[in-house]
């Protein structure tokens, strides 16, 4: 034991020491760390404003991309108007024609009754003996129901006929 105690305190000493070195160490250490963590910092601030300005300019793209948006679907909306308005005039206007259309139909069957409702009946029904039956029964279904029996009487009995017929049937005046 005599020796034990010196070799405690030489130990003691010892470790006196190495704990003063590890805390200086430990401070260097801690200081280089710092530094290190405190650029790292920096690099992290420039990097979140690189990106808050990314951000803000993509945005601004965003935002001019929705403005082009909406002025194409309003201009396509105008262009839907105008076309249905287009539509509408287009309507109206093959009314109002099919309208003078059939009015003049009307004025030139008139017409062409007029004529045959002067002629004489045996002039009459040779023409009407020579025409299409289906030209000849419109034109006749136009006459006066006298007019009309006295010139079948004097044309060709087959084909008053079939001008009957096609009278009798509405076939006179299909498109076909």
């Amino acid at each position: 034991m005599k020796y034990f105690i010196p070799l405690i305190m030489i130990i003691t000493v010892f470790s006196s020491n190495l704990f003063s070195k590890s805390l200086v160490d430990c401070n260097q250490i801690f200081e280089a760390r710092k530094d290190e963590i405190l650029r790292e910092l920096d690099k992290l601030d420039d990097k979140q404003e690189e990106f808050e300005l990314y951000k803000e300019a993509k945005l601004n793209i965003i935002k001019q991309k929705e403005e082009n948006l909406k002025k194409r679907e309003e201009a396509v909306q105008k262009a839907l108007k105008k076309a249905e308005k287009l539509k509408k005039d287009a309507e109206k206007l093959k009314k109002e024609n099919e309208e003078i259309l059939k009015n003049i139909k009307i004025a030139k069957e008139d017409k062409i009754s007029k004529t045959y409702m002067k002629m004489r009946d045996s002039k009459a029904a040779a023409i009407f003996d020579t025409m299409k039956q289906k030209d000849a029964a419109r034109i006749l279904f136009g006459l006066k129901a006298s007019k009309i029996s006295k010139i079948m009487a004097k044309m060709d009995p087959q084909n008053a006929a079939v001008i009957t017929k096609l009278i009798e049937e509405n076939k006179a005046f299909s498109e076909k």
